[in-house]
Formats: C-alpha cells, structure tokens, sequence
C-alpha cells in the first residue's frame, strides 16, 4: 500500500458539520472576529462561517500559514492579526507589475490596507503566486497550512483547465511541511452537470478539485458542510457572480438571488504525505 493511500485509509474521509468545529474554545480567535476592523466584513460571515472554517481546517495561532489570492483582504483581515504574535503569515498575492490591469489594481489596493493598518498587518509577508509561471509562496517546506478561499475555479476556467490545477496544488504541496494542511473551500458545481460548465461558470466539481490535490500528493482528510447552501442550484446567467455579494445581474431578480445567498461551496482539508 501506498503512503498516501494509507495515510488515507488510517484517517478515513471525516465529514463533518459545523457545530463538530465551533471555534467558540479560541477566544484569540473570537476576538478579531469581533475586532472593529471587520464591521464591514463580518456582514458576510453568515455565509462563509469563517471561526467554523478556520476550526475545521486545524488553525493555530502559532502556524505558518499562507493564503492564496487573497484578493481584497477578506480572510487576511483575520489571518494576518490572529497570527501576527505567535505565527507566520504569507499573502500569496498576484504580481504587482501584471500586465493584466484587474491583477495590478487588486495588489495595489491590497498594499494600500495594509499599509493602512500597521497594527494589524506589519508583520504580513507578501508574495507572489502566479500558475503556471511563479509558485515562490514561501519557502519549500515551511508551511504549516496553505488556504484558498474560491480560487480553484479561476486556474481551471478559461482554458486552464486539469494542468493549470494541478500545477497550483503542486506549488502548494511544495510550500508545506510533510504532515502540513491544504485548506480548500470553492464554488460547487453538482457532480451529474457537464464538465464543461466548469470552463466558464464559476463552478467547479469537488471531484475535480479532489482528482488534482491528490494527484499532487495530497491525501483528503475531512470534509465538512459548514460552506453548503441547498438554495444554490449553480445555473445562472451570469455564473455564481449572479449571487451575492456581485449580484452581477444589478437590479434584475435582485430580491431573488439576495434570498439564495452566496454559494454552495465544497470545503476541504487535504495533507501533505510524509513521502511522495
């Protein structure tokens, strides 16, 4: 047998509900949750459950963590403070001189808030990630946990396709530590659709997701529902961006798509085999 097929068959495949993961036992973390910094943010936290995530996936205040794409800061606004003490932050941002405009802006911008906000952030180490051309995200093998919030979709969209996706998760597999922890939450495209809504919708298949990690190296550990919205039934106009928070249909069908709310989303935690 394998070394990951053993580590997979002595763990099992946990899937978990979000009550099995409350992280109310982290007070640190329960108070940059609550931190007025997140005013603005924490109107989303019905939907994303970030404490129940966080929980789920193993956090600890003392890790080296990296968080891929951060964009605007979502997640950084609660990494970044709760690890500033005792752990290791890296923003795997997109490449300040892209020449694709969007890309520039949002590493512009994600700058700015930091810079914004020294006592929260000083102490964020900003790289860069780039499939398939830049993996530097952190030093080989000095990760604790990757995280990406929604991103996988992006590499597998447009062309990117099974490659691009699993050139992603091998940038990530190198960043950690043998024993380390992939973090994986994204848009859930049901697995009896069409693979090619995938190329465009903003869905991706947990299969899919699944099939790259391990082929990477990874081993599935857990599963958990915390992220699922039975609501969503991931077949818009406009892809998942027709949800909240983009409601990219403006005012057609507003009150409709407000009452779904965001996304039904897959979130998994994968490890690192101690060989490969």
């Amino acid at each position: 047998m394998g070394i990951a097929n053993g580590i997979k068959t002595a763990l099992a495949v946990l899937t978990v509900t979000a009550s099995s993961w409350a992280a109310a036992d982290d007070e640190a973390l329960q108070d940059v949750l609550a931190g007025e910094h997140r005013a603005a943010s924490s109107a989303r936290d019905d939907f994303r459950h970030p404490g129940e995530t966080l929980a789920f996936f193993g956090l600890e205040s003392d890790m080296t963590v990296v968080e891929i794409w951060p964009g605007g800061g979502w997640y950084t606004e609660i990494l970044a403070p709760y690890l500033r003490d005792e752990g290791v932050f890296y923003a795997a941002h997109f490449n300040p001189d892209s020449e694709v405009e969007y890309f520039k802006r949002s590493r512009e911008n994600y700058g700015e808030k930091l810079a914004a906000n020294p006592e929260l952030y000083d102490q964020t180490k900003v790289s860069v990630f780039n499939p398939p051309d830049e993996y530097d995200i952190a030093p080989a093998g000095s990760a604790d946990m990757v995280l990406t919030f929604r991103n996988a979709h992006n590499w597998y969209m447009r062309g990117g396709g099974d490659e691009k996706l699993l050139s992603a998760f091998s940038a990530f597999y190198r960043a950690l530590k043998p024993g380390g922890i992939l973090g994986v939450v994204d848009h859930r495209l049901p697995e009896d659709r069409d693979d090619d809504e995938q190329e465009g919708s903003g869905y991706i298949k947990q299969s899919t997701v699944i099939a790259a990690a391990e082929k990477a190296g990874f081993v599935l550990a857990a599963e958990s529902e915390v992220n699922a919205n039975p609501k969503d039934k991931a077949k818009y106009e406009h892809g998942v961006w027709t949800l909240p928070p983009s409601l990219r249909g403006g005012e057609k069908n507003r009150d409709k798509y407000a009452a779904i709310g965001e996304s039904d989303r897959m979130t998994l935690k994968f490890v690192k085999a101690k060989e490969h």
